[in-house]
């Protein structure tokens, strides 16, 4: 008698289990239908009945919720579909110049964020030296230090394109300038020679969102060995230096490395490298992300002046002063 009653009451709870359980939509047209447990950035968990199920996300494409039922016996389920984007996807900024994760993107290893990331990071050379820099968008523009094109006009950008499974280096010499911040040591360029393909770019990510000893990495030109990638940790995200606040990095600066990126492990850049202690070694800093992203966000106020090279800004004419002649103003 104890099992004929609690057969039934084993069914409604499987029936009760169907009608609040979720759908989760996978890339190869399957589908799994439980109840989703946890959602982190790279996986879902899944409880099917019988065991839980580790889903990675970049192979869900949406997931379909359902309500439970209301009380009183009439159930009000509703399904409720949730997109998914795939692992280490992004959207664009406001101003659609830039991309910038949503997310925390899927954390890789340095090997294989720097072939991913490589055909981004290019030379910057001059007639006065060289540094480093990093393309923001498929159009050619790109971010470096201002101390690097500092009262240069002629320059150039070396690329490295992946081709046939080997690299192509390729040099751009029609490069502009778009705008200047040297107060952030901050520069926008473009390539515009005729023919540019669509570069490989990189996304920006967060400095804020890092924590002290998170792994990062940069990558450049230091001393002109070009492609040189260096690895070490976050040592302070607040180091003040002439009134600014600069990340702190033991991953290995040198010059050359001017204007190339700071990567956390999920291929974002956090921070554009730009000086060194030459007193000590493991002693790096690089402006944070969120320094560039105002710089982008306001470019047109720091637009570059071909009549002025040396000053970032263009100011209106100041008005003029006024005399009154019988309540008449005049102007002279």
């Amino acid at each position: 008698m104890i099992r004929q009653r609690l057969l039934p009451l084993a069914l409604i709870g499987c029936s009760l289990q169907l009608v609040c359980a979720d759908t989760i939509q996978l890339k190869d047209k399957a589908a799994i239908v439980g109840k989703v447990l946890a959602e982190k950035s790279d996986q879902i968990a899944v409880d099917v009945g019988y065991t839980v199920l580790v889903i990675p996300r970049n192979q869900v494409v949406k997931i379909t919720r359902n309500e439970p039922p209301a009380t009183g016996g009439k159930s009000t389920a509703a399904a409720k579909s949730t997109p998914v984007p795939d692992a280490g996807s992004s959207t664009e900024a406001p101003t659609g110049f830039y991309s910038a994760p949503r997310k925390p993107a899927t954390v890789h290893t340095v090997l294989e964020l720097v072939k991913q990331l490589g055909e981004a990071v290019v030379q910057v050379r001059t007639p006065g030296g060289l540094g480093s820099g990093f393309f923001i968008n498929e159009d050619g523009f790109l971010i470096t230090n201002f101390h690097v094109i500092e009262s240069e006009t002629q320059i150039s950008i070396e690329v490295y394109h992946q081709k046939d499974g080997q690299l192509d280096r390729k040099s751009y010499k029609q490069v502009r300038i778009i705008a200047l911040n040297k107060f952030a040591d901050l520069a926008l360029l473009k390539v515009d020679d005729t023919g540019a393909p669509r570069f490989k770019w990189v996304a920006l990510g967060s400095a804020d969102a890092l924590s002290v000893g998170e792994k990062v990495f940069a990558i450049g030109s230091p001393l002109g060995l070009e492609r040189t990638v260096t690895e070490g940790i976050l040592s302070t995200k607040t180091r003040e230096m002439a009134g600014a606040l600069y990340l702190q990095t033991t991953a290995q600066i040198n010059p050359g490395n001017s204007g190339g990126p700071l990567f956390n492990l999920g291929g974002e850049v956090v921070g554009v490298t730009n000086m060194k202690a030459t007193a000590g070694e493991g002693l790096g800093f690089a402006i944070p992300v969120e320094s560039v992203r105002f710089f982008l966000d306001h470019r047109d106020a720091y637009a570059y002046a071909n009549d002025n090279p040396g000053n970032p800004y263009r100011y209106l004419e100041p008005p003029s002063r006024t005399r009154y002649t019988e309540g008449s103003p005049q102007t002279r």
